[in-house]
């Protein structure tokens, strides 16, 4: 034993760990400080609706007892289906308060991607908006097994149906408002799964931790600035990254949350002024929504809002048209691995004298980790070794700590491949600054990012090689200016086959999600390596140059 053993041993004698002196980090706790703190406070706004604090906490509780009554607790999948609700919210708390796993599905899937995530999630429950009722009908008839369907009659949904076994208020109703919650033994339990397309056909599942949520919540009020008087409106879906962890960070500082079903400017800007909200989060599609509505739709407000967005960067155009409408854009990067926001472009204070070009040139790059993740830069991906700080040395961002996923639920095989070394290798090629700063150049992985939502290139060329005529298919990213970016699919004919884009188009709304359907066909020879290998860097050229 050296030395240093000894003396490090000292101060273990006689202490133990107890509940006097440790308990596991859980974001559920955030809720039950808010609520008795502020019991009275609003917590959430929806249209008329106000919920407070303490009614917030009751609802959660009965939530998680009424599952613990119907025999569903830890270890178990707990699926949701819904817009950005009160329930929605609700379930963030009282599904993990009950121990189970919250498994917030993306409105925007098809009926067969749905279906795969619950079998695959194997989902015990499921709770549905009733607008979402026809896909989610399609899916549940697709499963062997159906989990128990709670509906969710929400106020403010238009048309839909009631499809389940029980009324969400009525399941409520067998619960009770008080609960023996105490935090789970271990915080390294699963909180949430969370389903990205990545690179292959089927999606993989996210795993997080209590302990991670718990610490990225705290991160992002940290990074962001929220507190007691902030009002935080929901332009962010909370199916994205549990809504980039906000669904609790806002909770934490004991703020309110202002839910908004649609992205729509024109509710937008009402709702700032109405409310006074302070903070909103969003991909670079809603920025570009906002800064391009008509003037009929806009309404002056007094304060200046915060508006984070990650993925591409918005056009300086597009921030210069949202300072002038009131709003301070900050730029995040993260992924659905890393519980969203994992680095920030940190404000410079030498960037205030800069004109909007340049500065949207600093504010555009996705910048330096948040201050509880533990580390994050660029390296080399056969050394993985650090690049120098050149801001021009290539390599891929790594991240490490606290706030980076569990794995992939029953995909051992892709978990190593994103672990290792001690990194979680992101598959973002990137550069770092000599400022420290990292910027992304481009990605490893033939992900294709639109509207926020990522897109499998891989996923989209399945379908079309389904195609009766379809000889080869290629998909790339297209630039675009509203999006960010669309599928642009490149196409090569079976000999003597005649086809138009209109039917290569309509094949693909049959069988895939309407935003993963291209936006551009192209025909003609893939470009090819002398190995019969698809040259995509030679696509992504020609699939810009149809952008100008």
């Amino acid at each position: 034993m050296t030395v240093g053993e000894q003396r490090a041993s000292i101060f273990d004698l006689d202490m133990a760990r107890t509940a006097a002196n440790f308990a596991p980090l859980t974001p559920i706790t955030f809720l039950r400080r808010a609520a008795a703190v502020y019991p009275d406070k609003t917590a959430i706004i929806h249209g008329p609706a106000r919920t407070s604090y303490r009614e917030m906490w009751e609802r959660s509780c009965r939530l998680a007892t009424a599952l613990r009554g119907r025999g569903i607790g830890r270890g178990d999948t707990v699926a949701i289906l819904a817009p950005n609700t009160p329930a929605m919210l609700e379930a963030h708390y009282g599904v993990p308060m009950a121990g189970a796993v919250l498994n917030s599905l993306n409105i925007r899937l098809d009926a067969a991607s749905i279906a795969f995530i619950l079998e695959h999630g194997e989902a015990k429950a499921l709770l549905v908006d009733r607008e979402l009722a026809p896909v989610a009908r399609a899916a549940l008839d697709r499963l062997e097994t159906r989990p128990l369907v709670i509906d969710i009659d929400d106020a403010l949904a238009e048309g839909g149906d009631l499809i389940g076994d029980i009324d969400y208020e009525a399941f409520l109703a067998e619960g009770s408002p008080d609960t023996d919650f105490v935090e789970p033994a271990d915080e390294w339990q699963s909180i949430s799964l969370l389903y990205t397309s990545g690179t292959t056909g089927n999606p993989k599942g996210c795993v997080y931790s209590h302990r991670g949520a718990y610490l990225n919540a705290f991160g992002n009020m940290i990074t962001f600035g929220l507190g007691r008087d902030s009002v935080y409106l929901w332009t962010l879906p909370m199916f994205h990254c549990d809504g980039w962890t906000f669904t609790w960070a806002v909770t934490a500082a004991c703020a309110t949350h202002v839910c908004l079903r649609k992205v729509d400017p024109a509710p937008i800007y009402g709702l700032i002024a109405e409310h006074g909200v302070t903070h909103m989060c969003g991909a670079p599609i809603v920025l570009t929504v906002l800064s391009h509505a008509p003037d009929s739709a806009k309404v002056k407000f007094p304060q200046i809002v915060d508006i984070c967005t990650g993925g591409a960067a918005p056009p300086s155009a597009v921030i210069e048209a949202m300072e002038s409408n009131g709003f301070r854009v900050l730029h995040m990067y993260g992924l659905t691995e890393s519980y969203g926001p994992s680095a920030v472009c940190a404000w410079q204070d030498d960037w205030s004298g800069l004109d909007v070009r340049a500065r949207s040139a600093k504010t555009a790059r996705q910048g330096v980790r948040l201050v509880t993740l533990e580390q994050a830069t660029v390296a080399d991906p056969e050394t993985s070794k650090e690049v120098p700080w050149d801001g021009q040395s290539l390599g891929e961002i790594v991240l490490a700590g606290n706030t980076v996923m569990k794995g992939y639920l029953k995909n051992p095989s892709a978990t190593e491949t994103a672990f290792h070394d001690g990194w979680f290798w992101s598959g973002d090629l990137a550069v770092r600054h000599p400022d420290g700063y990292i910027e992304v150049k481009d990605r490893s992985k033939d992900v294709i990012i639109s509207g926020g939502e990522n897109i499998s290139s891989l996923e989209v060329e399945e379908v079309l090689y389904r195609h009766p005529k379809v000889l080869e298919a290629a998909v790339v990213a297209r630039p675009d200016e509203k999006w960010g970016e669309r599928p642009c699919a490149f196409i090569a004919l079976k000999d003597g086959q005649v086809a138009g884009a209109d039917d290569i188009l309509a094949f693909c709304r049959e069988h895939m999600a309407g935003f993963k359907v291209p936006a551009h066909v192209v025909f003609g020879p893939l470009p090819k390596t002398s190995t019969g290998k698809i040259q995509k860097f030679v696509l992504r050229e020609k699939a810009r140059a149809l952008s100008v």
